[in-house]
């Protein structure tokens, strides 16, 4: 039977995306891993793939079109011996009225969303629900011919693989490293529910647009970036429980030996940024206080062992939080060269879902833009986020009691108290500004 395209969640956050292009047309032949179309999700634009073979049918939603919802059928693709009189006009009622609420993927504690039938997979695949096991009352067993060769060629009984193509359907992947004693026993597939959205707070839209009938403005569509960050960030400071730290950092010790360590990399064409530093001591603050590396994961607290440092990137219309993963292990110049990399790709919005995704722990640095200092949103599950003010010359007491002046920034800790008490922030923030007071140690 024909098996319909179903628009795929390639972000975390993608509740619908743009079709931008698509790379194939109607009578096109199609393999696993061939490219179908480019797909704009609320972060960056990716690549769609085939994950079965097939003809394609049909072409439901066209080149442009905006606001196409997960899991909405895309396009249909038929099997061998099938024709494009075997449709029907059932895609193309589900085109009209888009996806059902109980076609919805169950989201995870960190908000991803996952189509239970979606169709494919770009950069990153969106992890197929479980098939729901079948009744002894149904005897059909819906497979690709693919697949259907695999297993015959292999011994498998189908009746006992899982599929995770479009309702069930087995697919390549499912039986290609299955023997016949190894394939897996079903499992009851979980229970749908919509992903997790922002209440709506305060005034309607249109009450709002009263209020200024008669003057002068410009109405601004919320594109998918802007419309994850409101909800998100709602989402984050009506539920997370934050509390603030604020210390100030000296940071002339630390000027010197940049500047010293400039000089000396030169040739290589390295030079690095006070927030080069800033990252390798938070890293290193969260190995020393091992209890504050950690995400708040709705019934539980997950620890981590790596110290995995998300960094706000601002790009024009929101933000990335790219992830250096380990950083902790790694010298300044490579995470000085990672983070260039990691910031030119994000306001390229060419940065795969895997590369803002998870970490325990965020910087947000306005110092750049001259604020002194301010009070982050946690981005959740995150367990805490550092916002870096610039650093601006004072007068301070120092040791010997005598007045001088130092650069000093100031640095504000937002805590989840969910996952991090008073004491144990106290202690994480005293650790990241003695990694930059005494910069030489985190050399060691």
């Amino acid at each position: 039977m024909p098996t319909e395209i179903l628009m795929p969640a390639l972000s975390p956050t993608m509740e619908e995306g743009t079709l931008a292009k698509w790379l194939v047309k109607e009578g096109d032949t199609v393999n696993s891993g061939d490219l179908l179309a480019e797909i704009e999700t609320d972060k960056a634009t990716m690549e769609f793939e085939a994950v079965d073979e097939g003809t394609i049918g049909k072409i439901l939603i066209s080149e442009g079109s905006e606001g196409v919802k997960v899991n909405t059928p895309i396009a249909v693709l038929l099997e061998e011996g099938e024709s494009a009189d075997d449709i029907g006009e059932g895609a193309a009622s589900k085109q009209e009225s888009g996806p059902k609420p109980e076609d919805q993927a169950p989201a995870g504690a960190s908000g991803i969303t996952a189509p239970e039938k979606g169709y494919g997979r770009g950069e990153t695949e969106a992890t197929p629900a479980p098939a729901a096991p079948r009744g002894s009352d149904d005897k059909r067993i819906f497979a690709s011919p693919l697949a259907r060769r695999i297993a015959a060629d292999k011994g498998l009984d189908l009746a006992s693989v899982n599929g995770s193509g479009p309702k069930g359907r087995i697919i390549k992947a499912d039986v290609e490293g299955l023997s016949a004693s190894e394939a897996p026993k079903q499992k009851a597939a979980p229970a749908a529910q919509e992903a997790p959205k922002a209440p709506t707070v305060g005034a309607s839209a249109d009450a709002v647009a009263k209020m200024y009938e008669g003057r002068e403005y410009e109405e601004i569509t919320l594109n998918g970036m802007r419309k994850t960050i409101a909800a998100r960030l709602t989402e984050a400071k009506q539920s997370i429980p934050h509390f603030y730290l604020r210390r100030d950092i000296e940071l002339d010790a630390l000027l010197k030996f940049r500047g010293e360590l400039n000089t000396q990399l030169e040739p290589r064409g390295v030079k690095l940024s006070v927030n080069d530093f800033i990252i390798k001591a938070c890293a290193l603050a969260l190995q020393s206080i091992p209890d504050a590396n950690a995400v708040w994961a709705g019934d539980r607290i997950l620890k981590l062992k790596p110290s995995d440092v998300a960094v706000a990137v601002a790009i024009e219309g929101g933000l990335f939080t790219p992830v250096l993963k380990d950083a902790e292990m790694k010298s300044l110049s490579a995470l000085s060269a990672e983070m260039k990399d990691l910031a030119s790709r994000a306001r390229d919005r060419k940065l795969a879902p895997h590369e803002y995704q998870g970490g325990s722990f965020a910087i947000s640095n306005l110092g750049m833009f001259g604020i002194d200092n301010f009070d982050a949103v946690i981005n959740p599950p995150h367990g805490a986020i550092l916002a870096v003010g610039a650093g601006v010359r004072k007068p301070v007491v120092g040791k010997d009691g005598e007045l001088a002046v130092a650069t000093v920034m100031s640095v504000t800790l937002s805590v989840d108290h969910r996952v991090i008490d008073g004491a144990l922030g106290a202690e994480l923030l005293g650790a990241i500004k003695e990694n930059l007071e005494n910069p030489m140690v985190m050399l060691a």
